[in-house]
């Protein structure tokens, strides 16, 4: 029987549809929670625009999953699984989609460092994973998302409102998660490797989502692509029965553009000198005890912290780091270095400041344009024997290296019966193009205290 489907509005993608089941989900408080979580932290302090949450950009990432599956399984071979078999792979796509971002904390990333240690969050799934899942390490939002999804209220809501098995779902945000392989398998076929790609890869919904929505609250152009072109040329590639993402060769200079976009957004938006600044000085509140600030193992409680309850704790503390986020006295920016690490030196500056007594505040981003390609230079010898028409050496030597590969198909000649699969970075020049790492590296001093320290600094290139 056919669930009734309710339609939300989103300014980006339209019309939305979700049934029962994913309302449900929806509707939890630990889901709820992230409508007071800001997508961007404290960007919106350069660009007004930019207060969206982590809620709507979840619900469009779990309409980008189901798009995308739908590309994917709509026609070819892929399209001959039966029908409720499909339909329970998408809804896991779409589940995983929407709750890939659940375990964010307050303000993003910079309140990790209140998040306790991973063995007192306790994690059932990672127990007997020592090696994967050491427990002297810190929590962090992708440890509370398999959590939240694997051992909390929701789980109930996962597995029996919607029939969802709960370690299913977490085994697509989490690729190194042990689950039990029959959840993802149909015509013989391992679906994982495809089906978590489309959750967290190189071309992937979440990023295909945040790029475009970031772009259009900031108020800016740097995010934008073509995300129809690239969700109608996606395909899969099959290596020892198990399913890698794919991109048609027609799509690759799309493909190009979806990479530039984020490095630029990365550049011009996410590394912005002043979020960056307030992100800084809320570390060192958090760093310097926050006033007993911690977010609770107890993963129940979690639904209570969000951007609105640690600003509330800020306001009311007399900490110095506290006082001037809230009352925007931040550190202004002295110096802005970028370019190759290996190039950039602050020391020189460092030194007059420390000598004159001047506090500081330094701050290192790193922009690199893709760490995918970063996951394997080398690879691996594959032998001497003939490969079938359709798999090329890389592709052999791609699989088990750490990150799924992803392939690019391509058509020899027409009427070709099967496609030529080769590794995306053998198909565009761009990661060589951006290979390096660009660093951008900041000195921040107190307002009072900037024009004493612009003086020092001349002389200093």
């Amino acid at each position: 029987m056919l669930q009734p489907l309710t339609e939300v509005r989103d300014p980006l993608h339209g019309a939305i549809t979700l049934d029962a089941s994913e309302l449900s989900i929806l509707d939890h408080s630990l889901v709820q929670r992230l409508r007071h979580i800001k997508q961007l932290g404290f960007s919106d302090l350069s660009f007004p625009g930019a207060t969206h949450n982590r809620y709507l950009h979840s619900v469009g990432a779990m309409h980008l999953g189901g798009k995308a599956f739908d590309a994917l399984f709509g026609h070819g071979p892929a399209s001959s699984i039966p029908a409720s078999r499909r339909a329970s792979l998408r809804r896991l796509v779409r589940t995983a989609a929407l709750l890939h971002d659940v375990g964010h904390a307050p303000f993003s990333h910079a309140s990790e460092f209140a998040m306790p240690m991973l063995a007192d969050l306790d994690v059932g799934a990672y127990r007997g994973q020592p090696d994967l899942y050491p427990g002297e390490r810190q929590a962090t939002h992708e440890d509370y998302t398999v959590k939240i999804i694997t051992d909390s209220s929701l789980t109930a809501v996962l597995e029996e409102h919607c029939q969802l098995p709960a370690g299913a779902v977490a085994g697509l945000i989490d690729p190194k998660l042990p689950v039990e392989p029959s959840w993802y398998e149909a015509d013989g076929v391992n679906w994982r490797p495809l089906l978590q790609q489309l959750i967290s890869s190189e071309l992937d919904v979440d990023r295909m989502d945040y790029l475009a929505r970031d772009s259009h609250f900031a108020g800016v152009h740097y995010g934008v692509f073509d995300v129809g072109w690239l969700m109608n040329h996606l395909g899969y590639h099959l290596v020892d029965d198990s399913a890698y993402l794919a991109l048609e060769g027609r799509a690759i200079y799309a493909f190009d553009d979806f990479l530039i976009a984020r490095y630029h957004m990365f550049l011009m938006v996410y590394f912005h000198h002043r979020s960056v600044g307030y992100e800084e000085m809320l570390k060192r509140y958090l760093r310097g005890g926050g006033d007993g600030y911690a977010l609770p193992s107890a993963v129940e409680d979690y639904a209570d912290y969000d951007d609105n309850q640690l600003t509330s704790h800020l306001r009311g503390s007399q900490d110095e780091w506290a006082r001037r986020i809230v009352e925007r006295r931040e550190y202004k920016l002295l110096i802005e270095q970028h370019g190759d690490p290996s190039e950039i030196d602050l020391s020189p500056a460092l030194g007059r400041l420390k000598a004159e007594g001047i506090p500081t505040i330094t701050a290192a981003s790193k922009g690199v344009l893709s760490k995918y390609f970063a996951r394997r230079q080398e690879s691996q010898d594959v032998g001497q024997g003939t490969l079938p028409l359709g798999v090329s050496a890389s592709s052999v030597s791609a699989v088990g290296s750490g990150t799924p590969p992803i392939f690019v198909l391509q058509t020899p000649y027409r009427g070709a019966e099967n496609r030529l699969a080769t590794q995306l970075e053998e198909s565009t020049d761009l990661f060589d193009r951006y290979a390096r790492q660009l660093l951008f590296s900041r000195i921040y001093v107190p307002p009072e205290q900037l024009d004493r320290a612009s003086e020092l600094m001349a002389g200093i290139h």
